[in-house]
């Protein structure tokens, strides 16, 4: 990514707070999902504690972005890394003295997911005010890529974890990365900017939907992770069942699976990040989105466990372009002012993948999981072909 980049001590803590909070939150992803299926055997049930993520993203995300317009975004980080490291304490307490249940779990995922809320709205933001103007975009292909490796990593870990050693230790380091996050951004002497939007909160939320949705690349940024969320990145919460009743795979199987697509993104992030001249406009995040479901729909149909990792793989490098250009669009397109509004509406378009995991749920109960997955990728294309269609303005 060059020296420069990395130059800035305050973009060096963000980054790896971003990492280590990042890596946490797919371990507790994997981890509660696994012990649902285990403990009912039941995708939607799965299904309903991952939805638990979300929920706060999609009522929240607007509003923190709007909130973190005007407030101390350093201290909003600090206050949502204390709070997951605490949970984990407890949820490895309860782990520890086999008091824990899905509905513990589905509980930490929630407020996991309020707190993700507030890093998606702040961190980033942090992280180009950081690196400055000049460096802005590279600085969130690096958050980027660095995401991807979360991604990947933090499943493994998660399914090794729990296989063999259990749900308190898998607790118990999670709780330490949190506070690792936590130590991280105490550090940071960024200077916040004087906020430049003041007034209700409500009246900002809706003057930065205006700005969004009159921006033709701002409007793509909207309704393509509107898609992905809802129907695309679906896959994921009907994975434990799919590798189980498919293929046979225990924890670490799984792990693998939930690894595959990030594994393909890290590569396409490095991609991008290394690449040459400036930012890809929007045509090429539903290009890359395009592309992910495409793979995601042969891995579906795919008879062999290799074959579907490799299948997904191949599809996370077009979730690299989705992944980079969701925020790098919104950096370097929206007004300054309105930014980590922006932000906040995109949050809630990834908060939206409730709807999508439900259905998906539902749908694994009913038919297979293969057959949900594919049905959720063919609806993911055909909103994307809706998109370029009537909302994408060349």
């Amino acid at each position: 990514m060059g020296g420069n980049l990395l130059a800035s001590a305050d973009l060096r803590r963000l980054w790896l707070a971003g990492a280590s909070a990042n890596a946490m939150r797919w371990i507790e992803v994997l981890v509660a999902g696994v012990f649902a299926w285990e403990a009912t055997q039941s995708a939607f049930v799965v299904s309903l504690v991952l939805v638990s993520r979300s929920v706060p993203m999609f009522l929240g995300g607007a509003v923190a972005g709007a909130i973190a317009e005007v407030l101390d975004r350093r201290r909003l980080l600090l206050a949502a890394y204390a709070g997951c490291g605490t949970l984990a304490l407890l949820m490895a307490g309860l782990a520890a003295a086999g008091a824990l249940r899905v509905w513990h779990l589905a509980l930490v995922i929630f407020l996991g997911g309020l707190a993700w809320t507030v890093d998606l709205a702040a961190r980033r933001r942090m992280m180009a005010e950081a690196a400055g103007p000049d460096l802005a975009v590279r600085a969130v292909a690096l958050d980027t890529t660095t995401g991807a490796t979360t991604r990947m990593l933090g499943p493994i870990l998660g399914g090794v974890l729990l296989q063999f050693l259990g749900l308190g230790p898998a607790f118990l380091l999670t709780a330490a990365f949190y506070a690792t996050a936590f130590a991280l951004v105490a550090g940071v002497r960024l200077t916040q900017p004087r906020a430049m939007v003041r007034g209700p909160i409500l009246a900002g939320v809706a003057e930065g939907a205006r700005i969004a949705m009159a921006h033709p690349a701002l409007r793509v940024v909207i309704l393509t992770t509107l898609a992905m969320n809802v129907f695309g990145f679906a896959f994921g919460a009907v994975l434990p069942a799919y590798g189980g009743e498919v293929f046979g795979v225990g924890a670490v199987g799984v792990g693998l699976l939930a690894a595959a697509e990030p594994a393909g993104a890290l590569v396409g992030g490095v991609i991008l990040a290394f690449r040459r001249g400036g930012v890809l406009g929007p045509g090429w995040m539903l290009a890359g989105s395009a592309f992910f479901c495409l793979g995601l729909m042969l891995a579906a149909l795919s008879p062999v466990y290799l074959l579907a990792l490799l299948l997904l793989v191949t599809g996370g490098l077009g979730s690299a372009l989705f992944g980079a250009l969701q925020t790098g669009l919104v950096i370097t397109q929206a007004p300054p002012e309105a930014r980590s509004r922006v932000l906040g509406l995109v949050t809630t378009c990834i908060g939206a993948s409730p709807f999508g995991v439900l259905a998906i749920g539902a749908l694994a109960d009913a038919f297979g999981p293969a057959f949900a997955i594919e049905i959720m990728a063919a609806l993911a294309l055909l909103s994307l072909l809706a998109i370029w269609r009537f909302s994408w303005v060349r």
